[in-house]
């Protein structure tokens, strides 16, 4: 019998408890041997739930019972999550966890730990929710040299920038409803602002090329300065705005983003929508490779987690081997990036195409049908030459790269 316990009871460690328990016999029988639920760890009460037969208040209960083999973290936050997943593993205990900003920060170290003590730090659940991704990476496409990572990252974006184009609402308004159905939190700013994307990216391109890609070196540029203008414009040009996350080879660097983009018919992506997420990844021999599924929710996520705990069952007392070394990946400078832009300018087109074309050179004018703007698409330029240019301008609304 494999004994296991769970840190934090909410959404997510309720979902895992959730699971061991009403498809106990189904694990059992995949697993081989039978897992028990020891303790859940939470700093609330749960009056009349059956939770409270294995609840308990201090950690150390946990970190000191020798039985406890497996244990899910589930807390979120860094700390004390951290502390406590940092202890579980010096004492032999592998750690499954669902917290993406542990693993960016933490990942390395942590794997190493885990590795030192013949135990296991598993994290599928945090990326993607309930769609496999990390596990894939690490053997499915284990052959393969990595040349690119894209996806739609985060739910709650993706269905803000959804109802904005096929309802012709505006961001506050498709905000609000998001926070009213609970796809967005009360405090919205890691999702709209592109900090979850980045984490989740960080993650994802530091296990596809073994190396630490700290998410604090990533261009990062949310969807909030997307309005309906810009909406309406790319239906104009037969596309829609998405927000990726995104990683590529270039030579011996890699090149990393999350910002929204112009996307057409043509894209893999293309009609992934609502609260949906999907990653495509590029490999030199498999090629196009998509994960498409529900990227967040209690079930779909903790799901993520047990396959884990299962993983861990399996491994008792010896490492999954995962190539993620502290040593830093070799970035692409931001300004050498390249990429189209759409760019919207402040005043009617003609007193604006003189001066945009002696900045920008030859662009492509985009009719949106407004007199106080001139809209336009530039040829491929760096993203250093796109800034001089709108210095030179000097009257720039927005701008959104385009994949077109």
């Amino acid at each position: 019998m494999i004994k296991v316990s769970v840190l934090g009871y909410g959404t997510v460690g309720s979902g895992v408890v959730e699971i061991l328990r009403e498809n106990h016999d189904i694990i059992q029988k995949r697993v081989g041997e039978e897992l028990q639920l020891k303790y859940v760890l939470d700093l609330r009460d749960f009056p009349g739930d059956p939770v409270e037969q294995v609840l308990v208040h201090d950690f150390q209960i946990i970190a000191d019972d020798p039985e406890v083999q497996i244990v899910v973290e589930t807390m979120g936050g860094l700390h004390p999550a951290y502390e406590f997943v940092k202890t579980c593993l010096e004492r032999g205990k592998s750690v499954c966890t669902s917290n993406k900003a542990l693993v960016a920060a933490y990942g390395p170290e942590l794997l190493e730990l885990a590795k030192s003590r013949n135990a296991n730090f598993l994290f599928e659940a945090s990326v993607g929710g309930g769609i496999p991704i990390i596990r894939p990476l690490k053997t499915s496409l284990a052959p393969d040299e990595i040349q690119e990572i894209s996806g739609i990252l985060n739910g709650t974006t993706n269905y803000i920038l959804t109802k904005m184009t096929e309802e012709g609402l505006d961001f506050d308004t498709v905000l609000k409803d998001a926070q009213e159905k609970g796809y967005a939190e009360k405090d919205p700013t890691a999702d709209v602002e592109g900090y979850d994307a980045c984490r989740k990216i960080a993650i994802l391109t530091s296990l596809a090329y073994g190396k630490q890609l700290d998410f604090e070196d990533i261009y990062t540029e949310g969807i909030t300065k997307i309005t309906k203008r810009d909406i309406a414009y790319g239906k104009k040009l037969g596309g829609k705005i998405k927000i990726f996350g995104s990683s590529r080879k270039i030579g011996d660097k890699v090149s990393a983003m999350v910002a929204p983009a112009l996307i057409d018919a043509q894209h893999p992506l293309y009609s992934v929508d609502g609260v949906f997420n999907a990653i495509l990844v590029k490999g030199n021999m498999v090629g196009d490779v998509m994960f498409y599924g529900q990227g967040a929710g209690k079930l779909a996520t903790a799901s993520a987690v047990v396959s884990d705990v299962m993983d861990c069952s399996k491994h008792v007392n010896v490492n999954i081997n995962t190539l993620w070394d502290a040593e830093k990946l070799d970035l692409v400078p931001m300004e050498d990036a390249r990429s189209k832009f759409f760019v919207r300018v402040s005043g009617a087109p003609e007193e604006n195409r003189e001066k945009v074309t002696a900045a920008f050179g030859s662009v492509q004018p985009v009719d949106g049908g407004y007199g106080d703007e001139y809209a336009f698409v530039t040829e491929e330029i760096t993203e250093g030459a796109y800034e001089k240019a709108a210095r030179e301008v000097g009257n720039v609304i927005n701008k959104i790269r385009v994949q077109m």
